[in-house]
Order: C-alpha cells, then structure tokens, then sequence
C-alpha cells in the first residue's frame, strides 16, 4: 500500500546510514555510490591485483543463495538489525556526514547517533516491518493455476512460518545487507579471503590458489546453515581460471576488458522484439536503458546491430558513439 511505501522510506532515511557504517567496502547493493557497475569494477581490481595484474594464474569462485529473500529468518534478521543499531546509537557521528540533523541540534565532534535520533522509534518500528506477515491478510489476484511451475524456493506461499522478506519493498533490500553482513565479517575475519564482493545474495572470492577457494566451501555452508538458515546453491557454484571470463552482476570480466554476459544480453534481444514502435518517448527511453548497460563495456558492435536499424532509425535518433538516443519529432509508425 502507498501508506508503507512513505513508513518504508522514511525508516530507510532515518537508518541507512547507521546500517552502512557497519558494512564492508565490498558490500554493493542498495548504497549510494555502490551499485552494480562499483562492484564490477573492484571484482576486476580484486582479479588484477590478486593475479599481479593478470601475470600469474588466479580463480575466481561464484558463490549463490538458494531462494535468498524466501529464506531470510525474520527472528534472526530482527537480532542483526537490533544489535547493529544498538552498537552504532553510541558511535560519534562526524562532522563531515551527510546526514539531516534535527532542528536545535547543534553538529559537534562529540555527537552521537542516539543524539540525533529517536533510538527507541526506531527500536520499534524496526520490529513492525521485520515481523510483519507478508501473507496476512495479502490479496492474490488471478487464478491458482498462474502459480504452477513456479519454484517453491523462490514464493512467499510456499516458506515456513517465519520465513521470507517481500522483495519489492525498499527495507527489504535494505535488510538484504543487514542479515548478510555477519556473512561479510566472516568471509574478511574468519576465513581471511582479501578479495571478496557480495550484491544481495551474489558473491565472488578471489584467490591465487584454487585449492583454498575450494577448502572454504564447507565453512561457507556451515556458517550460512548454522546462522543464517541459508542454504548455498551447489549448482551455481564455480571456480574459474580468471582468464577464461567471470560473470558477475551482468558482466563477463575478462583481461584488460569487460564484456555483457550473454544472459542480459538474451533479455535485452528478447525485449526489443516486443518493444512498441508506435510511441517514440517511450521507445527512446527503453532504449537508453539498454545503452545504459551495455556502454559500460566493450560492446559498440552490438550497439550498432541493436540499435542501428531502419526501423528504430525511423522514430529515434542515435548518437555516433550509440551511448544515447533522443526520439525524433516526427516520424512514420
């Protein structure tokens, strides 16, 4: 409902900032700044730099969450989340953060978050959203049989009491850091891997030694099981030579270049067949969306094959380096 979407998003910019100051540099999603294109980029850092600049061997491990946001054990993400803000309600702001004071309060180097704010609020509207029942009283619009084929481990309908986060909403990707975050202080604490990234439930471990990835396997099932009541997604899970390519948040990350992976790639094909030729903003717009992405690595070619069609060329103008598109004026349907 629009009520929780505003509770949503003022508990996200009430707290954020208090949550992020307890992640690692290598957590991505749903962070200012951190983003799909930031942790791309420090996975090929994190490969450059564990393989001396591509000069030696180096893998990279894959690692998934099995049915993640289906899973995550709203008992224990309201712990994490309790105990993270209750660490950080005595840590000194700073004077250099970028964050609304309230009204009569004065920004000093002694200032603290429970000074500027409502700890005990915040407490308890933490509790409201983390415990809410998604399938309460929830509303299912159309038939049962639309619910065939889909997999048990990725729908609110089919999770344990207690389980499951509703995925659209903005806390929910916000938590989706929180409840990992005690998996992120493991991999840098315990296991001591130097080159680690997570976005949501996507991670990648880097290492010279591909028979250390490997020996980290168990540990990292065992602390998800025995924690966080995750399961890790043996079928996702791979080790590869670097040189051979990692695909990682829509990239293909090879030597000295990045290349779209061919699974966005499929669906962005997939969509323009279906795209409406009929409405030129709208088709200008889904167009720079896809250029959005794919300037970002080597891929003019594809660009140009896209995009560089009589039929687009009719109601959308392209600029030469095809990173954006503007609709025309006029232009025949």
């Amino acid at each position: 409902m629009f009520r929780d979407r505003i509770v949503h998003h003022l508990y996200f910019n009430y707290t954020h900032q208090l949550f992020e100051r307890t992640f690692i540099a290598d957590s991505y999603s749903c962070i200012k700044g951190r983003g799909t294109h930031y942790g791309i980029n420090r996975l090929c850092q994190h490969i450059r730099q564990a393989s001396l600049n591509w000069s030696q061997p180096c893998y990279a491990m894959n690692l998934d969450i099995r049915g993640y946001f289906m899973h995550i054990n709203r008992e224990k993400l309201l712990k994490i989340a309790t105990d993270s803000l209750t660490k950080m309600a005595t840590h000194k702001v700073g004077l250099t953060a970028d964050v609304p004071i309230p009204s009569g309060v004065i920004l000093t180097k002694s200032t603290t978050w429970a000074d500027i704010r409502d700890m005990r609020f915040i407490m308890w509207l933490t509790e409201q959203i983390v415990m809410l029942d998604p399938m309460e009283n929830c509303i299912i619009v159309g038939d049962e049989s639309d619910w065939d084929g889909i997999d048990h481990a990725k729908c609110m309908r089919y999770v344990e009491p207690g389980l499951g986060l509703p995925i659209g909403n903005l806390t929910s990707q916000l938590y989706s850091n929180v409840y990992m975050n005690p998996f992120d202080q493991f991999v840098k604490r315990d296991i001591l891997c130097e080159y680690y990234g997570r976005y949501v439930d996507d991670s990648n471990m880097v290492d010279p030694d591909r028979e250390w990835l490997l020996a980290q396997v168990p540990k990292v099932r065992e602390f998800l099981a025995d924690e966080l009541g995750l399961q890790l997604h043996m079928g996702k899970l791979h080790v590869r030579e670097v040189r051979q390519g990692v695909e990682f948040l829509g990239a293909f990350v090879k030597p000295y270049r990045d290349y779209v992976s061919n699974n966005t790639l499929n669906r962005i094909v997939s969509k323009m067949h279906e795209i409406d030729l009929h409405d030129g903003k709208r088709v200008s717009s889904t167009v720079n969306s896809y250029l959005g992405i794919l300037s970002h690595t080597a891929s003019f070619n594809i660009r140009q094959e896209l995009f560089g069609g009589d039929d687009l060329a009719r109601i959308i103008e392209i600029d030469t380096d095809y990173c954006k598109s503007k609709p025309k004026t006029r232009f025949c349907a």
